[in-house]
């Protein structure tokens, strides 16, 4: 499909090079820091629980990071910009409000996870625990179904782009980047991912500060938001906005804009819910922090959608009427705009090819951040859910870690092909996202019931998502049937046709699950000693106490142990005896945390913790739904306001401070947390430096561990 009419700016080799060259640097760069953990400090890629889970252990600021990285796709950067050139100003705020409730709302999912199933490595591996296997398999198809789409999302809408910008092939684009990407996933784990995740923020910030500090402080063409502001005025009386006050791209009123809302809230759901990309970094944080992980990733990640729009799909309008502009003198046409092309056009119009270029590297680090935890993810599913729930439980860690490379691959292999038949037949990163919540939304809530509501039982858990399919499926068929006369690529992505069937299938999932919990009570139970104990496993529950604990428990107490055992030993001979080994077979690596959590069974949180944390979930919840969500975006779309000069600058000061607010939580925030990480790893790396230049070498590891 050809999206890039009058906006190929670059040769191919350029778009060639970007994603086979930095991808490149990034699989050397993930290779270099996988090696050094695995040598200078306690954590060992090798052990299935480091690989998968990152041994529990990741401070709050670099899983806030990695949330921000992960949910940054290249829809947040595209179909924001996207929906700000089609809606006007309401679009960035609408985009950033309803992504960042799911992210808060996701935090009260987290704690439950700490509190009840902390020894889980998947989500369906609780609904194993809780529902049986049935159950199972339905969220497992759940998961991997949004698994794929969300990956088409990533892999396809930045393959279109690099295809509309550069003149590269679509289909080498799309097999490339997974490929690609997955090489560092496989070197490195999970742990791996955030740090790529980190180095890709990183980036990432770098690049819209410099299309920030263009559109209002530097360029020629704009300069400052007086001036976009007259060009947006201008904008809406050469390019009015049907639906909107006036047609203005100044007016927050916009009718079509509300429906994308309503649309992104529940496909919102389904993209955090049922993404174990999500519930990877809820397991892998450490207990006591993870909702203020999750609370500081969701205040983050706004910034980014709401910065980014109003600079670049706003300044898209603004521009359009330049003679600098890539389409003029004609606006982007719809395909184009679907295909997220209007914040690339600002930037070629901002900067020529240096532009372009930047803005390629902008959306590879968007869609190589996210692709990679999708990898992970995935592997995840495949490893534990597949492979050891049914064709070798009894599965070794150092098989697991070679199943989750497999799986890694198999899973770029298939999306790639998945994308590339997606682009043959005409599809988009728009009409995906529009359609996505159809397909998986009806598991999403109750996915989220089984750990926040004690009442769902076993046949609410396994027919409500099948019964919301169905209905979202039918109502989006009758609904763009009805209205739009046939069914069609065109007509199926409609917003309005595909709201229908988002918020059915989202809305019966959420009232199947409630009606049938009520209507049969019953749950799942099982006498199969091995389910027994996985569940048990899975839910913290042991039947030796003494082989329970938490991984802070093991670190923390790693240096007195020795200490406390020899002075068992001499005082009490016949000391304790020790609990019976788990039936699991296990390789040791000489890491006290990764073996604890590989053969122990991990302790719930403390239940005081626990409600201390769920009030800071609930309360963050309540304040932004209320201000964020309602308060603020309803008063202004109640009044018709349209924005005055007066009113617009603040918005956009409001809109950078954001920005620089999410730059400090993902970038100075973790290099704060994990100094004694970095402190451990320059004392390894001076060791090793004066054993080569003949020095006295220092021991690994002395002086302490920090965890990343």
């Amino acid at each position: 499909m050809s999206t890039g009419g009058g906006l190929q700016v670059l040769p191919s080799g350029v778009g060639y090079g970007i994603v086979i060259g930095i991808g490149g640097v990034f699989a050397v760069l993930m290779l270099g820091i996988t090696w050094l953990q695995n040598r200078y400090t306690r954590f060992s890629t090798k052990q299935a629980e480091e690989f998968n889970t990152a041994s529990r252990s990741v401070k709050p600021g670099l899983i806030a990071a990695g949330i921000v990285s992960s949910w940054t796709w290249s829809a947040t950067l595209l179909t924001s910009s996207t929906f700000a050139y089609s809606y006007g100003v309401c679009g960035p705020m609408w985009y950033g409000a309803m992504g960042t409730f799911q992210i808060l709302l996701f935090a009260l999912i987290a704690i439950k996870i700490k509190a009840n199933a902390p020894g889980a490595h998947t989500f369906p591996e609780i609904v194993l625990a809780r529902h049986g296997k049935i159950a199972h398999l339905t969220y497992l198809f759940n998961g991997l179904a949004t698994n794929m789409l969300v990956g088409a999302c990533l892999v396809l809408g930045g393959s279109q782009v690099v295809a509309a910008l550069t003149g590269m092939s679509v289909y080498a684009a799309c097999f490339l980047i997974p490929i690609v990407v997955g090489a560092y996933v496989i070197a490195g784990g999970l742990r791996s991912t955030f740090i790529a995740d980190y180095v890709h923020t990183v980036v990432l910030f770098v690049a819209i500060f410099v299309f920030g500090f263009l559109m209002y402080a530097t360029s020629d063409l704009v300069g400052s938001p007086g001036r976009l502001y007259d060009l947006l005025l201008e904008a809406s009386r050469t390019m009015p906005i049907p639906g909107n006050v006036d047609e203005s791209y100044l007016s927050f009123r916009s009718v079509d804009g509300l429906v994308f809302a309503i649309d992104l809230f529940a496909a919102g759901f389904s993209t955090v819910w049922l993404d174990q990309a999500y519930w990877q970094r809820a397991i892998a944080s450490k207990p006591e922090t993870s909702v203020r992980a999750y609370l500081l990733g969701g205040v983050a990640w706004y910034g980014i959608p709401f910065g980014f729009a109003t600079a670049m799909g706003l300044g898209c309008a603004a521009l359009t009427g330049n003679p600098r502009f890539p389409t003029f003198p004609n606006p982007l046409s719809a395909e184009q705009n679907a295909a997220g092309l209007s914040s690339p056009a600002t930037a070629i119009t901002l900067l020529g090819q240096g532009g372009a270029v930047l803005m390629l590297v902008l959306l590879f680090m968007a869609v190589t951040s996210s692709t990679s935890a999708e990898l992970i993810a995935v592997s995840s599913l495949l490893t534990f859910d597949v492979y050891k729930t049914y064709i070798k439980p009894d599965a070794p860690s150092s098989q697991l870690v070679r199943i989750s490379h497999y799986g890694i691959i198999v899973y770029a292999l298939v999306l790639a092909a998945f994308c590339s038949i997606l682009n043959a037949v005409g599809l988009n990163l728009t009409w995906l996202l529009t359609i996505l919540a159809i397909i998986v939304g009806g598991a999403s809530i109750p996915v989220g019931l089984i750990l926040l509501w004690k009442r769902m039982s076993t046949v609410a858990a396994v027919a409500s998502p099948w019964i919301g399919l169905v209905c979202g499926l039918i109502a989006w068929f009758v609904t763009t049937w009805k209205r739009s006369g046939s069914i069609t690529v065109t007509t199926s992505g409609n917003t309005i046709n595909a709201v229908a069937g988002n918020v059915t299938s989202w809305g019966v999932g959420l009232i199947m699950a409630v009606v049938l919990s009520l209507a049969f009570p019953a749950k799942y139970s099982s006498t199969d000693a091995r389910h027994i104990a996985r569940s048990n496993k899975i839910q913290g529950i042991s039947v030796h106490p003494s082989a329970t604990g938490t991984p802070a428990e093991a670190s923390d107490s790693r240096i007195s142990t020795a200490e406390k055992d020899g002075e068992k030993a001499t005082s009490s001979p016949a000391a304790e005896p020790r609990p019976a080994p788990e039936p699991e077979a296990l390789i040791p690596t000489g890491n006290e945390i990764v073996d604890f959590l590989e053969a122990q069974t991990m302790q719930p949180m403390d239940p005081a913790e626990v409600r201390k944390a769920e009030r800071l979930a609930i309360a963050a919840n309540l304040i932004f739904f209320c201000f964020a969500i309602v308060l603020v975006p309803f008063t202004l779309f109640g009044t018709k306001y349209i924005y005055g000069p007066r009113f617009f600058t603040g918005w956009v000061v409001v809109s950078f401070i954001w920005v620089w607010t999410s730059m400090t939580i993902c970038v100075i925030y973790p290099v704060v947390e994990s100094t004694g990480a970095l402190r451990e790893v320059a004392r390894g790396l001076w060791g090793d430096v004066r054993a080569l230049v003949g020095g006295r070498k220092g021991r690994v590891g002395e002086g302490g561990v920090g965890g990343a």
